[in-house]
């Protein structure tokens, strides 16, 4: 049979890499991971003994396409702690996963052949969940002067349809303040373009708070996920904020692409609503492993790095050292036992010449991951 010229998606290297890690261990090898943007924690306790009791009693059926009317209910309260702002719960979509977000917002936003602006580098499924829907993906380039997020000026001649931003992104963990967002959704609402706003590593910040784009504006949607912050990676549960007139729109979408959420994953995380002090421990391992990782990578000889104001990543300008960090990569996962990502999944122009490093693991990983990279950059003559 035939295939869609839609599916011609290209791979997710990251998995790739993943998967190589896996082949490691498999023979043998202890291999440390800082290639994965997923936390090394399990969910919280109370999200686990919430579901352990709900499966005693609950036939975990489908719920409505929208999701629990409680959990919608404690995450618009959510935006009321972290954001002070009085939302509507009816205007939160519980999704599945992030990535059900995204493709409910694409359909809901875009016709086929439709342009849709995308910081590069980032996240790479951006691209091809577009491209998938029949959407045109529009990279924007953006430079280290801006921290590596697009600003107002770059969208000037591109005849958007949308605009999809990310603060904290991946890969960089750059944020952008109130004002350079607020240029960025004026900018894009001047020229007709819908705005998207990722903001999955909301809660994951260090020196500054990250500001969503609802306080600055209700005409965006608005993406968020259990998976970083609330550390429910594998249970696929997410959430959208959407303008009051686009719910039923999300409805009808999400009763047929996917019926309902997880059941049992909204249960979970509507538990883990209210486990601040296991989270904020959490919390407390990033920020060791961040001031680790900004102290380790330039003595290892990555020196050229972004500044992570969020999130749980350090991208790495290496174009000094290789154009090709898919191989560089493999080569320090080879011979150094740490498993890393190259940037060509994040910026398929200038990727060759960056890698990420993920900092989600346990403290005692990442100390040992920096002191095999620091031998294997040393064995290089690199350091």
């Amino acid at each position: 049979m035939r295939n869609s010229t839609r599916s011609g998606v290209d791979p997710f290297i990251v998995m790739d890499v993943m998967e190589a890690a896996r082949r490691a261990e498999e023979a043998g090898r202890h291999i440390i991971h800082m290639e994965v943007g997923q936390p090394g924690t399990p969910a919280p306790q109370g999200a686990r003994d919430a579901l352990a009791r709900a499966m005693q009693e609950d036939a975990m059926g489908y719920t409505v396409a929208l999701g629990l009317p409680a959990l919608r209910r404690r995450i618009a309260a959510l935006y009321g702690e972290w954001y002070d702002l009085d939302l509507d719960p009816g205007r939160v979509v519980i999704t599945p996963g992030s990535s059900g977000a995204f493709i409910l917002a694409f359909s809901a936003l875009f016709d086929g052949g439709d342009r849709v602006g995308i910081g590069a580098p980032g996240y790479p499924s951006y691209r091809q969940i577009l491209r998938a829907l029949d959407l045109q993906p529009v990279d924007i380039e953006t430079a280290a002067e801006n921290r590596l997020q697009p600003v107002a000026s770059d969208l000037e001649g591109r005849d958007l349809a949308g605009l999809l931003v990310a603060s904290p992104a991946n890969p960089t963990g750059t944020m952008l303040d109130r004002a350079a967002l607020a240029a960025l959704m004026e900018a894009a609402r001047a020229q007709g373009a819908s705005f998207i706003s990722d903001e999955i590593y909301h809660g994951i910040e260090y020196e500054a708070k990250a500001v969503s784009a609802l306080e600055i504006s209700d005409e965006a949607y608005v993406i968020n996920s259990f998976s970083k912050y609330f550390s429910m990676t594998g249970w696929r549960v997410g959430w959208m904020v959407v303008p009051e007139d686009h719910v039923r729109v999300i409805e009808r979408l999400a009763q047929n692409l996917f019926i309902c959420p997880p059941h049992a994953s909204q249960v979970a995380a509507l538990a883990a609503m209210e486990c601040t002090g296991e989270l904020e421990a959490n919390m407390a391992v990033y920020r060791r492993n961040r001031a680790l990782m900004l102290e380790g990578l330039p003595k290892a000889g990555f020196d050229r790095i972004a500044p992570p104001d969020g999130a749980f990543y350090v991208y790495a300008d290496v174009s000094h050292i290789t154009d090709d960090s898919r191989s560089l990569a493999a080569e320090i996962l080879d011979k150094a036992g740490v498993a890393v990502t190259p940037g060509l999944d994040f910026d398929p122009v200038r990727g060759g010449g960056t890698l990420r490093f993920s900092y989600a693991r346990a403290t005692a990983d990442i100390e040992e991951g920096l002191e095999r990279l620091r031998r294997f950059m040393a064995g290089r003559g690199a350091v």
